[in-house]
């Protein structure tokens, strides 16, 4: 099995029981070993009292993005520690797009460093995510 395709059968795996990400609109747009990319729609639910997204849902939407990419080698990670600097706010009814990628893997850690965009290509927001492999696989080798 190759590496991409691994990652593309880790993302199905999480996915179809991501129902909170599903429930926010997200989709993943690209995966692949070390790296994801998924987008979110800002909904009017998503605005705060100023009429813009900015905090919890931004936040969110990186942290998927950074699931994503360090799950991508069929192993089960979570997040360790993540530090999140906002930037500029979502704007209702512009979609958000999340860049994870992997900077630095080894043994069972990992860091992962997220760039949340606007439409217009403006950064939104910088994370870095810790990573730390737990026990377990997303999905067997031999599955279909």
């Amino acid at each position: 099995m190759t590496p991409e395709t691994r990652a593309e059968r880790s993302a199905a795996a999480m996915w179809a029981s991501d129902r909170a990400s599903q429930a926010l609109g997200m989709r993943i747009a690209a995966i692949g070993p070390g790296t994801a990319t998924l987008t979110m729609p800002v909904r009017d639910d998503f605005l705060n009292g100023h009429g813009i997204c900015h905090g919890g849902y931004i936040f969110l939407l990186a942290d998927s993005a950074f699931a994503f990419a360090c799950n991508s080698y069929n192993q089960l990670v979570v997040a360790q520690e993540n530090t999140i600097t906002f930037l500029s706010p979502g704007r209702a009814g512009e979609l958000l797009t999340a860049h994870a990628q992997e900077q630095h893997l080894a043994g069972r850690s990992g860091v992962y460093d997220i760039t949340v965009t606007g439409a217009d290509g403006r950064k939104v927001a910088l994370m870095r995510g810790l990573s730390r492999q737990v026990q377990g696989q997303h999905f067997t080798e031999d599955s279909e």
